[in-house]
């Protein structure tokens, strides 16, 4: 079982998804599709189930949970409010937008204590009240091998509650300030960076201190990564927001088919030492502001000897 990369993974299969005004205020990757609401819908499911297919096909166990609810239009991108851990840890988490918090669903921690060994459950949401937030594997991207927390300040993030979990879960954070070409703050880490076991993808050009920027690209290339540096073009185009996945065959990285087309030759020929690339098709799931590492939590616990597929 790889350190790093999951082969297991749990995604919402959207209900109503639409581009959510509510968290538009600090998400600039966010778009307005030429499209009628139920189109906009229809488009996202019909994208959902593509990538899923084609990540069941790559041998990657996905556990599919529908969304039935109306008013939860980010449900498709589950790994902001749960995240799990080896030796049995999950973890829940509170979120910054009121319209995020109902995406929180017993089914999916009942299924993950029935088919895998979970141990605790912490639960961060209840300090929602409090005006806290830390939005999970979008607020952190976690270095399970290094056991580094790196995260870009947000209002996503508060730094008060990121030292809570670091503290509790083992990881070493590592703060720091991005923005984009006009100077807007990055409002998720996950799409500035993506970890792998063996290459890292940054947008380190975003990284607004030069000490914090050559403190990232070192941690990383302490545990022998080759750290790929993304332009703020290909950032905007999805590029840092993938994940790499264990399959029987292999690692993948699953990332967007426009992430893809961003990236160039040398950069490919880099990712491919290591993981074969594997394009998902989301224009649509993609004008919400998130991409392919945010519709795929994954799930870094053993499984039960007796468990049966879903």
């Amino acid at each position: 079982m790889s350190v790093q990369a999951p082969s297991s993974v749990v995604m919402i299969r959207p209900n109503r998804f639409h581009p959510n005004p509510e968290t538009a205020e600090d998400n600039v990757f966010q778009s307005i599709p030429d499209l009628t609401v139920d189109e906009v819908a229809t488009r996202a499911r019909a994208e959902f189930d593509g990538a899923v297919a084609r990540l069941r096909d790559a041998g990657v166990k996905v556990h599919v949970f529908q969304d039935e609810r109306d008013d939860t239009p980010d449900s498709i991108f589950p790994n902001n409010w749960f995240s799990t851990h080896s030796g049995g840890h999950v973890a829940l988490y509170p979120m910054y937008a009121e319209s995020r918090r109902r995406e929180r669903r017993w089914d999916v921690i009942e299924m993950l204590k029935a088919e895998y060994r979970v141990a605790e459950v912490t639960d961060y949401s209840g300090l929602e009240p409090d005006g806290l937030s830390l939005e999970g594997t979008g607020a952190m991207v976690l270095d399970h091998i290094g056991r580094l927390a790196f995260v870009a300040r947000s209002h996503r993030a508060d730094p008060i509650l990121l030292e809570r979990f670091c503290t509790r879960f083992g990881y070493e954070p590592i703060v720091f300030d991005a923005v984009d070409e006009s100077g807007t703050p990055v409002y998720h880490t996950n799409v500035v960076m993506a970890i792998g076991t063996q290459v890292a993808l940054v947008g380190l050009d975003m990284v607004s201190n030069d000490e914090r920027r050559a403190t990232i690209r070192e941690r990383l290339e302490e545990t022998r990564r080759e750290v790929i540096a993304l332009s703020h073009h290909q950032i905007a185009e999805f590029a840092g927001n993938a994940i790499e996945l264990e399959t029987p065959d292999g690692l993948i990285l699953a990332l967007s088919a426009r992430a893809l087309a961003a990236l160039d030759a040398d950069q490919i020929a880099l990712l491919e030492r290591s993981v074969r690339l594997d394009p998902l098709d989301l224009p649509t799931i993609e004008s919400a502001g998130g991409s392919a590492r945010c519709m795929i939590a994954g799930l870094h616990l053993a499984r039960r000897p007796q468990s049966r597929s879903n």
